[in-house]
């Protein structure tokens, strides 16, 4: 979810207990800006000048500061839940103790070096030939490491009653394409500072030669960045959806054994969906020109890189250094405990979900959601009515679609079973390789089954919201359902302007330039007459066009055809609130 306007529209909500009455606080305020002249100004002037922004952080708001709270709650639950006294082995409570332990034991992890990660090092070192690397690819994968290839499981989104095995873009260590094919200065630089970390990273595991691997393993990544779809052409649903007969795979990517992968995967599915058909022959090709030894060195950069949080001080501080100050800006680590809470989160989310829910989700919350939910889905439909340049063959179907919408509020009604998952108090590593392979497995066990519709996309304890167009519902975790967004005590004017904007926003994905594309079951299916699909898109880039000219950072401009779902979600969002609003008057 976009959480610029929204988080902005929150600040001024941040409550003290002098607002409790309303839920604004007015020392947010700045009096001096008129809201007509400058509306985030006025909103947030007042925080703006007296918050400093943390130093582990690039930047603070609202959705900052609730994570914050949240995260002193799960700490406080976990080390609770660590110190009782009966925690059977196996159970869920001896599993969420002993992960965060096993992290917080700093003397331990820099006691034993590299060698946790030693045995697939070796295995890399083992290989004696390509022939071997598909099923070392498909190894890694099941661990968490990236490689060139990713592969998801989820809903077909042209039956949506199957699951099915997406295969996609992946392999690169900078966050996408344009970091290794833009030519200004700030990007050189960072592929640069790119290629010392990498070599960095080499060194510490006892590498030779760093510096020429790490420009070594930067020209690899970037011959297969320059194979990568760009993020504009990444959220076009249709042209990522291209279903593939497992037997075709061989001729889209010549010399690349898929047979043996998707077996080493544990994929025996048919037919597969391929998201990027031309990176596939694009890796296809630098796969069988790129030297076993130079494929070997850029396999174990990324099982250290992947796993340097989890090793001694060395390579933490290495990792941070670049992907924290050189990449984000942030001055300072997280402090240790704040990333064991993460990792707890990773790997057992929903068993300290369901603490966190235990302790601080009253029920009359959820009925409270449903209501707004409610009042907002009324307004969406009573405002299809008003729109002049859509048809009523289309309105009909965008209400039916709406009518289908689900509600996810809070918690899952089933909770995940983590019986299979071992965890271990003294081996850090190997309980995140097992945490990674649980999940892996357990998404694998769900081809050829019926979609589980209940199952959620987000933990409890998450400070977001979410619109699965596969799915055709909206989730709203337990741990964004209180100040600022919502405020059981507040007004309700105050909730529907901060968690109704939320609830909104998430509605309006539905019928985003990508969501609208999906009809209410989840499937891709154009359900608009031609005629009110061009005046969609009109639109549209008229919204693009707007957000293209603005220039956040001198020199660079919005890409408004990336980011116009969010734009949508958030005009969206915003006005369906005020309008429900009224509505529930």
């Amino acid at each position: 979810m976009n959480k610029s306007v929204l988080a902005a529209l929150a600040l001024a909500f941040s409550g003290t207990a002098a607002a409790a009455a309303t839920g604004i606080n007015p020392d947010n305020v700045d009096t001096s800006v008129r809201a007509q002249d400058n509306l985030y100004r006025a909103i947030n002037g007042s925080w703006i000048d007296k918050t400093v922004i943390p130093a582990d952080k690039p930047g603070y708001g609202a959705f900052d500061k609730l994570r914050d709270e949240a995260e002193a709650d799960l700490r406080t639950l976990i080390e609770t839940t660590a110190a009782a006294p009966n925690n059977a082995a196996g159970s869920e409570a001896q599993k969420v103790g002993d992960l965060y332990a096993a992290f917080m034991d700093e003397a331990r992890a820099d006691a034993q070096g590299t060698a946790p990660i030693a045995t697939e090092l070796a295995r890399i070192d083992s290989i004696k030939s390509k022939a071997e690397l598909p099923a070392l690819m498909a190894h890694l994968q099941q661990i968490g490491v990236t490689t060139p290839i990713g592969m998801a499981i989820h809903q077909d989104n042209k039956d949506s009653t199957r699951y099915i095995a997406d295969f996609y873009q992946s392999g690169i260590g900078l966050p996408d394409r344009d970091y290794y094919v833009n030519k200004d200065a700030k990007f050189v630089q960072l592929r640069a500072a790119y290629a010392a970390w990498a070599g960095r990273a080499l060194e510490l595991i006892g590498s030779k030669n760093a510096t020429a691997a790490g420009q070594k393993l930067l020209a690899l990544e970037t011959r297969l960045a320059q194979q990568h779809w760009t993020n504009v052409e990444t959220r076009e649903a249709e042209k990522t959806y291209n279903k593939y007969p497992v037997a075709k795979l061989k001729a889209l990517s010549p010399g690349f054994d898929w047979a043996g992968y998707m077996k080493a995967l544990g994929v025996a599915e048919s037919a597969v969906v391929i998201s990027e058909p031309s990176y596939f022959s694009g890796f296809a090709k630098v796969y069988r020109e790129t030297p076993l030894a130079t494929w070997k060195l850029y396999f174990k950069q990324f099982v250290t890189a992947d796993y340097a949080r989890y090793l001694n001080k060395p390579l933490v501080e290495a990792r941070f250094d670049f992907y924290g100050k050189t990449l984000n800006g942030i001055p300072e680590n997280r402090p240790r405990w704040k990333r064991g809470v993460q990792l707890v989160e990773g790997g057992i989310g929903e068993a300290l979900g369901k603490l966190y829910v235990a302790k601080f989700f009253p029920p009359e919350n959820k009925a409270r959601m449903l209501a707004l939910v409610g009042n907002l889905t009324r307004a969406y439909e009573a405002e299809f009515d008003t729109l002049d340049w859509m048809s009523p063959a289309t309105k009909a179907a965008a209400k039916a679609k709406l009518a289908t919408f689900v509600a996810k509020i809070g918690y899952p009604e089933v909770w995940r079973d983590y019986s299979a998952l071992r965890i271990s108090k003294t081996d850090l590593v190997a309980d995140v390789m097992a945490a990674n392979a649980f999940e892996y497995q357990r998404n694998l066990k769900k081809l050829g089954k019926a979609v589980d519709r209940s199952e959620w996309g987000m933990l409890p304890q998450t400070v977001n919201a979410q619109y699965n167009p596969e799915m055709n519902d909206i989730t709203f975790p337990a741990a964004i359902l209180r100040p600022p967004f919502f405020n059981a005590a507040a007004d309700d004017a105050v909730n529907y302007g901060a968690i109704g904007g939320v609830i909104g926003h998430e509605i309006s994905h539905g019928f985003d330039d990508q969501g609208s594309k999906y009809d209410g079951q989840g499937n891709l299916k154009d359900w608009w007459t031609a005629e009110d699909r061009k005046r969609f898109e009109a639109r549209s880039k008229a919204l693009i066009a707007q957000y293209d000219a603005y220039e956040p950072v001198k020199g660079f401009h919005v890409n408004g055809a990336l980011t116009i779902g969010e734009n949508i979600a958030d005009l969206g969002g915003l006005t369906i609130a005020a309008k429900a609003y009224q509505l529930s008057l």
